[in-house]
Order: structure tokens, then C-alpha cells, then sequence
């Protein structure tokens, strides 16, 4: 049967069926899942800080991207608060310098954080291939990517009500970040199923989409399949983060 013959979800399915992508959501990585449980190193935790960095920078110009495509001046006037949000405006720092903030909390140094020099080349292609896809898809496609925020307050809420047990050596001015994302998330939540619930209705398009948000996903996988590798040595003899392959037998 052809995708165009096949009768398009309703608003409340096609939602179900984003809602259900949760599965691949980054929450259960085993990077992830060794900070949820307290069985981080210090310096483990530095590292994710360090290159999530980059992801936090990166935000507001994969969304300046989006605004850039879209005519629609309803939706920048809606979609220019992700921005703000993350730079900051008037008297208000931003999540970026929240992040910062977070980083200090964890033992870095600002300068350490600011040059990206941990920045892992994963992480960097990871995160260079996301702001290159809002730059060169359809804006309502890009913006349907964003919808991972679905799932976001719930990792966030594990941080903060699990880490200061795990790692009360972290400042606790560091959980400001996570304490602000779990209002604007789910304000930015709203905003994007709107379009996408909106824009998308025939059954072609909203498997599109399927796919979009998954490729999100796999790239935030991605990110920490990178930092597993290099941080946390796999426990095969003759291996580690970085071993020359000619080193294994």
C-alpha cells in the first residue's frame, strides 16, 4: 500500500506516538544511568559537563537557524523566547551561563569550559550535524526535532532530586540550570506540538517526523556513546578511551 493511501493519525495518536519515542531517549544510556545511580567520578562528571557545553552553545543558533527559514511571524515571535532563554537578556544570564555555572559547581574552571578545549570530536560532529540539519531542513521539520523536550523534565528531576545525595561535593548553586528547564521545557513543549500536530497531517509527513525526532534522539545517544568511550575504559584487556586498535589481540 502506498504511504499517500494510508489514512493520516489524529492530533491525539499522532502526540501517543511521539510521547512514545521516550524509549530512545538519552535517560537510559549507560553514561546516563551511571549518574543517575551515584557511580560517576568526579572527573566523569567534569567531562559531561565539559562537552554538553557544547550542546548548551549551540542551542540558540540551531534555533536563530529555525527563525531564519520560517516567514511566519506568529511562531518567531513564540520561538525567540529559546533564545533569550539560553543567552540571556535585560538582567537575566541564561542557561548558557547557568551551565557555566554548573561547571564551576563541578570543579572546572570557566576558562576550562569556554574554550571547548574537552570538547570531544563526537560530541562536536554530533552536535555541528543538528544546527547544520536546522539550517538546511524546513523550519517546521526543525522545529519538530525539538520535541526531545518532551522527555526532558523527567531526566532533569532525577538530577535534582538524586545528585545532591549522590555528589554533595557539587555546589549547590551548580542545579540552577536543571531547576529552570523544568518550566521552560514544558512551555517550549506546547509550542512545538503545536506546530507539528499542525503542520503535519498526512500519515507521509507524520512518519517523517517519526524519524526526525528519532534521528534527534540517536544524535544525543550519540554524544554519549563519545564520552563513555573516552571516560569510562571498557572492560576488555589491552583496551581503553583511545587505544590504538593494533593494541588489541
Amino acid at each position: 500500500m502506498n504511504m499517500n493511501d494510508l489514512k493520516p493519525w489524529t492530533p491525539e495518536e499522532f502526540e501517543a506516538k511521539l510521547r512514545a519515542k521516550s524509549v530512545s531517549y538519552h535517560i537510559y544510556h549507560p553514561f546516563q544511568a551511571m549518574m543517575h545511580e551515584g557511580k560517576c567520578t568526579r572527573e566523569q562528571l567534569q567531562a559531561w559537563v565539559a562537552n554538553r557545553y557544547y550542546y548548551q552553545i549551540s542551542i540558540p543558533v540551531k534555533d536563530a537557524a529555525i527563525m531564519a527559514n520560517c516567514p511566519d511571524r506568529e511562531v518567531r515571535r513564540h520561538w525567540v523566547q529559546r533564545i533569550l532563554d539560553h543567552d540571556g537578556y535585560g538582567g537575566e544570564a541564561g542557561g548558557i551561563e547557568a551551565w557555566i555555572r554548573l561547571g564551576e559547581a563541578v570543579g572546572l574552571r570557566r576558562e576550562q569550559i569556554v574554550s571547548q578545549e574537552l570538547v570531544l570530536p563526537g560530541v562536536r560532529f554530533a552536535v555541528d550535524a543538528y544546527v547544520n540539519f536546522a539550517r538546511h531542513s524546513p523550519w517546521q521539520e526543525a522545529a519538530a526535532s525539538s520535541l526531545t523536550e518532551l522527555f526532558a523534565p523527567t531526566i532533569h528531576k532525577s538530577r535534582l532530586d538524586h545528585w545532591p545525595t549522590h555528589y554533595p561535593w557539587i555546589e549547590p548553586e551548580g542545579y540552577d540550570y536543571f531547576q529552570r528547564r523544568l518550566t521552560e521545557a514544558p512551555r517550549d513543549v506546547v509550542n512545538g506540538l503545536r506546530i507539528t500536530l499542525g503542520y503535519f497531517n498526512t500519515r507521509e509527513a507524520q512518519e517523517k517526523v517519526l524519524g526526525i525526532l528519532q534521528f534527534k534522539l540517536d544524535l544525543l545517544w550519540s554524544m554519549l556513546d563519545a564520552m563513555l568511550l573516552a571516560y569510562c575504559p571498557v572492560q576488555i584487556e589491552g583496551w581503553g578511551p583511545y587505544t590504538q586498535m593494533t593494541k588489541v589481540s
